[in-house]
């Protein structure tokens, strides 16, 4: 059945900035990925999983996401990401990507906005006004970061990080996020992408905030309404989440 098609997909995970370089900057970009789609498919390759390529400072491979809807513009633009897409598509070629939900850069406009007190995207992330006990047991860095929590001078308040401190996480417990979850996965399903890897997801649907303790560890509601947003989308695309803790 094609909508279950990625049960023997040959999927080939690959970062577009040291893939192929198309136009001789010495960095991979979509142009060169595009020339490069010959090679893949004669290895058999079904379905081409890209890494993050989002507009980023960089400080974390790319997962620190200042732009969820464009491009790096050391990888190209908007077009040269439909001209890959299109003749993947050509050549039978899936593409899917990954969807970095859990947090964004601290450079992020939404940040920005928030640490100035603006009243929608304030609640975009987590926040507490108290010093934070010892929370060296939460971090996922062990001795690269010490707290899950940051002062910020301009906000005035602690924000919530389970990455590095550059990295805020996003309050996916407010349904203006999670609305803006689904603004970015419509918008890359119209580029004809195939599905998404849900980065971090165990952190992604965890509690997250002051009383994460006196609430239940994870959220498996979110996942369900974002699978539900996809299938009512489009119905041969899959969602994919990264275990990346002990069970």
């Amino acid at each position: 059945m094609e909508s279950r098609w990625f049960k023997n997909a040959v999927i080939y995970c690959l970062d577009v900035d040291t893939f192929k370089d198309g136009n001789g900057d010495g960095v991979g970009d979509f142009v060169g990925l595009q020339q490069g789609l010959s090679y893949l498919a004669g290895l058999g390759v079904t379905c081409v999983w890209l890494l993050p390529f989002y507009p980023s400072p960089g400080r974390d491979n790319g997962y620190d996401i200042t732009d969820y809807i464009n491009v790096h513009p050391a990888l190209g633009d908007l077009g040269d990401f439909v001209s890959f897409m299109h003749e993947a598509q050509d050549r039978g070629i899936r593409v899917i990507i990954d969807l970095v939900v859990n947090h964004t850069s601290d450079q992020h406009p939404w940040f920005q906005a928030a640490r100035r007190g603006h009243p929608t995207y304030r609640d975009y992330y987590v926040w507490r006004k108290d010093e934070p006990g010892d929370t060296s047991d939460q971090v996922v860095f062990p001795g690269k970061q010490r707290s899950v929590w940051h002062y910020d001078r301009l906000a005035k308040a602690y924000y919530f990080h389970r990455f590095y401190d550059y990295q805020p996480d996003l309050n996916t417990a407010n349904p203006a996020v999670r609305a803006e979850i689904k603004k970015i996965m419509g918008f890359w399903l119209a580029l004809g992408v195939s599905g998404f890897r849900v980065d971090a997801a165990p952190f992604v649907i965890a509690y997250k905030g002051v009383d994460a303790d006196k609430q239940p560890h994870e959220e498996f509601a979110l996942l369900d309404e974002l699978s539900s947003f996809l299938s009512w989308r489009t119905c041969n695309a899959i969602l994919l989440a990264e275990a990346n803790v002990l069970p």
